[in-house]
């Protein structure tokens, strides 16, 4: 809503209006009930759905840790002849990769973000990372230099599993 140049009450209404209807709502009710164009009702309704599913359009701030993990069967657990298809490299071949930001919080009130990714490549982490943490905060990351690239912009801090 900020910077949006609809007055408040007609945000007010459209979030009445979303919330409100079991069966979902469309751009054009939004437009017909409102009084602003369809186009308009469509942005409210994506601002508004995006808001709810995230809880907030906010990015995170402060202290923020970031780190990826690759999820799914363990080879070992394979059928041979499945193994045997699926397996032919390193074993993160054919897994998902999920990507998490955790923001600090006192008192355990942490927030927490997980996010299914295509790569751990530099521009992949670095465009992720810029969508969900505020310029500025203090990144703690591992030692994956996927996240070089954003030392520049936050105040990078590396974990180092080993020790």
């Amino acid at each position: 809503m900020e910077d949006s140049p609809l007055k408040l009450e007609k945000w007010l209404a459209a979030i009445w209006m979303i919330v409100n209807c079991k069966n979902g709502i469309s751009s054009y009710e939004i437009h017909r009930e409102l009084g602003v164009t369809q186009k308009t009702g469509w942005f409210l309704l994506q601002r508004i759905r995006l808001a709810m599913q995230h809880g907030s359009l906010e990015k995170f701030s402060d202290e923020v840790e970031v780190d990826e993990t690759y999820v799914g069967q363990k080879a070992r657990n394979m059928h041979a002849s499945k193994k045997a298809k699926k397996i032919k490299g390193t074993g993160t071949l054919g897994k998902i990769i999920v990507m998490g930001a955790l923001q600090r919080g006192p008192k355990g009130e942490s927030k927490v973000q997980a996010k299914v990714i295509k790569a751990t490549d530099r521009q992949t982490l670095k465009d992720e990372v810029e969508a969900k943490v505020e310029k500025g905060s203090t990144l703690y990351t591992d030692g994956h230099s996927g996240y070089d690239l954003l030392d520049a912009e936050y105040g990078r801090l590396v974990i180092d599993h080993s020790v």
